[in-house]
C-alpha cells in the first residue's frame, strides 16, 4: 500500500486531520533516521505530489570537501542553486539508508503520535459531557468490568462502579454516568463510566422528571445501598407541588423508568424537613416510627411497635444504615426501658 492511501484510510477511519497525520508521518521517519545518523543535520517533510517522505541533510558549501556529510562543493551546490556561495548553507536530499530497526522505530514514533492525537479529539468531544448521563451499548465482557461503545468510542465501567444487579449481556443498550474523561487511556479507555454512585441516581431523576429538572422540586440529599436500596429526600420551592408525589407519578408512571433503569433496587422517596425528629421518622420507611427523641446532633433514639422493628433495620441493616446516612444521626431502636434494642448490638451502621 502507498503512503498517499495509508494517509486516505487514517483521514476516513480515524477522522484526524491529513495535514497532522503527513506531519507525523514525517516525523517518524526523521526519528528512524536520525536514530542511525544521530550526529547530521537532517529535515523530513511529506511531499504531496509524490506521496512519499523527503529526507533532507543540511552542508555547507566549500571549495574543497573534506566531510562528504556535512560539506559540499561549491560546482555541485551551483547546480542546485546558482546563487550559492562559500561558506552557505545549503538543504539537499539526503540518500542514506536505513535498515529494519529504524523502520520499526518510526513505525512506534507514528503509532504513538497518533494514538495522542487521537485522545486528544475523545477529550475534547467528552470533557463537556463528564457528570452528565450517556447512552451506549454492552460491547465487551472483561473480569473487570464492562466496555461500552459510546457512538464510535469505547467506555469502561468497572466492576467497582456498577450495581450487583448489572449483566453484561453484549448487545443491550445501557445507561450511565460519565464520572472521568481522561487526557490519555488507562487500560485502553479514556472514558470512565458509573453507575452506583448517588450521582448517577440524581441525574436519572433529572432526566425523568421535569420538575426537578427545572428545579421546582429540589433533591436535597440521595444516599444508596446499589442493588438494594435508595432513600431520596426531596423538598419543593413551589407550594402548589407535592414534591414526593411530582416524583412517583400517576400510578408511578415517573419512578418506573427509574427503577426499571436500576434492576431490583428499590427507592424510597420522602419529603424534606428542617425537623431532626420528623426527618429521621420518614427516613425509617416504610417502618411505622411511633416516636422519636433526638439526643443530640448525633444520636435519635426510636421507638416503634415490635412488628415494624423489622422493617426498620431492613435486610442485613441496610434501611436503618441508610436512614442514618440520610439525616446524620446515628439511629438507635430502643426498648421499652428506653434501652439499645439487643438486636441492633451487632449491626455496623456506616
Amino acid at each position: 500500500m502507498k503512503l498517499a492511501d495509508v494517509l486516505d484510510e487514517l483521514v476516513e477511519e480515524k477522522g484526524l486531520d491529513r495535514a497532522v497525520l503527513s506531519d507525523i508521518i514525517a516525523e517518524g521517519m526523521l526519528s528512524a533516521y536520525e536514530k542511525k545518523y544521530p550526529d547530521l543535520a537532517l529535515r523530513a517533510h511529506y511531499d504531496e505530489a509524490t506521496g512519499q517522505v523527503t529526507v533532507e541533510i543540511e552542508k555547507t558549501v566549500i571549495s574543497s570537501v573534506q566531510d562528504e556529510y556535512a560539506q559540499i562543493s561549491l560546482k555541485k551546490a551551483r547546480h542546485i542553486n546558482k546563487k550559492i556561495n562559500i561558506d552557505d548553507m545549503l538543504w539537499i536530499p539526503f540518500d542514506g539508508s536505513i535498515g529494519r530497526i529504524e523502520i520499526l522505530r518510526a513505525k512506534q514514533v507514528i503509532a504513538n503520535k497518533i494514538r495522542t492525537i487521537e485522545a486528544k479529539v475523545v477529550y475534547d468531544e467528552f470533557k463537556e459531557k463528564e457528570g452528565d448521563i450517556v447512552h451506549g451499548i454492552i460491547h465487551k465482557c472483561e473480569r473487570g468490568g464492562m466496555v461500552i461503545k459510546i457512538e464510535d468510542t469505547l467506555a469502561f465501567l468497572p466492576r467497582s462502579l456498577s450495581s450487583p444487579d448489572d449483566k453484561c449481556v453484549i448487545g443491550y443498550s445501557i445507561r450511565a454516568l460519565l464520572k472521568d474523561v481522561l487526557l490519555e487511556p488507562r487500560h485502553d479507555s479514556q472514558l470512565i463510566l458509573d453507575r452506583a454512585s448517588q450521582e448517577f441516581l440524581h441525574k436519572l431523576f433529572e432526566l425523568e422528571i421535569p420538575e426537578i429538572y427545572e428545579k421546582l422540586v429540589e433533591i436535597k440529599a440521595i444516599v444508596r445501598a446499589p442493588g438494594y436500596k435508595s432513600k431520596v429526600a426531596v423538598i419543593s420551592n413551589d407550594t402548589n407541588i407535592d414534591p414526593v408525589g411530582t416524583c412517583v407519578g400517576v400510578g408511578g408512571s415517573r419512578i418506573k423508568p427509574i427503577l426499571k433503569e436500576l434492576g431490583n433496587e428499590k427507592i424510597d422517596i420522602i419529603p424534606w424537613s428542617e425537623s431532626a425528629e420528623l426527618m429521621v421518622k420518614n427516613a425509617l420507611k416504610p417502618a411505622q416510627i411511633n416516636r422519636v427523641d433526638i439526643i443530640n446532633e448525633k444520636t435519635a433514639h426510636v421507638w416503634m411497635d415490635e412488628d415494624q422493628r423489622s422493617l426498620a433495620i431492613g435486610k442485613m441493616g441496610q434501611n436503618i444504615s441508610l436512614a442514618s446516612r440520610l439525616t446524620g444521626c446515628d439511629i438507635q431502636i430502643m426498648q421499652q426501658d428506653k434501652q439499645p434494642a439487643k438486636d441492633l448490638e451487632d449491626i455496623e451502621i456506616d
